[in-house]
């Protein structure tokens, strides 16, 4: 088994009185694709936030890359999210600057590199994405999937260890998810990163997925890989399954 390089422990999250995960234990591995899945509102993204301190836990535990996160000061926080990277559900570009602005937001927040090997830097990871010709497009004029691969390259351009996706193929059409998945593996490949993914498309999952997560009213009930998940004896988990939705 690959080694693990996220680990829950006892998690548990609230918005007010309101329980949304409870007591939630498990591992993220080294060079996996793990994706969560789960009913709407069963606790997916608030799942993901609380792993990446968007959303504090309530209490439990969370190390990343074997460092306890959940009491880290904003110093220390802030040098762990240097080699995680997130892309989000609709991107979150900043539409007044082009692709080329955009990307360089990170490098410069976060290094110390010369304007020449920004420059350079910004270049190659658009044309990890194939997106070389929109250097300086808007976001405006480019389509959902140029978007998506945009958000990517900005994602990935401070090269994390560790990739997080929020319904990366919300909006798209299916030719056009199936490019998205080719580019996670690949990317997977060509640069060794663990990428955990939320999301409820079938197709994806049998594409991308190494590892399922499956939350259900706030439980954990299951986790494992795709081909045990299919033999999950749990209702919801063999319900998703056959029908490849969530009523």
């Amino acid at each position: 088994m690959n080694q693990s390089i996220i680990e829950v422990r006892n998690l548990v999250a609230k918005y007010g009185e309101r329980t949304i995960l409870d007591d939630i234990s498990l591992d993220f591995y080294q060079g996996e694709v793990t994706v969560i899945l789960g009913s709407s509102g069963g606790g997916k993204t608030t799942f993901l936030k609380n792993i990446i301190r968007l959303t504090q836990p309530h209490s439990g535990s969370v190390k990343i890359f074997g460092e306890e996160v959940t009491d880290m000061d904003e110093e220390q926080f802030a040098k762990t999210l240097k080699r995680v990277g997130m892309l989000f559900q609709n991107g979150a570009l900043l539409n007044s600057i082009d692709i080329h602005e955009n990307l360089c937001i990170p490098l410069e927040q976060h290094t110390k590199l010369p304007g020449e090997i920004v420059q350079r830097m910004v270049r190659k990871k658009l044309a990890l994405v194939n997106l070389s010709h929109a250097l300086y497009l808007l976001p405006s004029e480019l389509s959902g999937g140029m978007k998506k691969r945009a958000a990517l390259a900005r994602a990935i351009a401070l090269d994390p260890e560790i990739l997080f996706f929020d319904e990366p193929s919300a909006g798209l059409d299916p030719i056009t998810s199936a490019q998205l998945d080719e580019l996670i593996l690949d990317l997977k490949k060509l640069l060794k990163i663990s990428i955990v993914v939320v999301t409820h498309e079938l197709a994806s999952i049998h594409r991308i997925a190494d590892r399922i997560i499956f939350l259900h009213q706030g439980k954990l009930v299951f986790h494992g890989t795709l081909a045990e998940a299919k033999l999950c004896p749990h209702e919801t988990v063999q319900e998703f399954f056959k029908v490849g939705r969530f009523d």
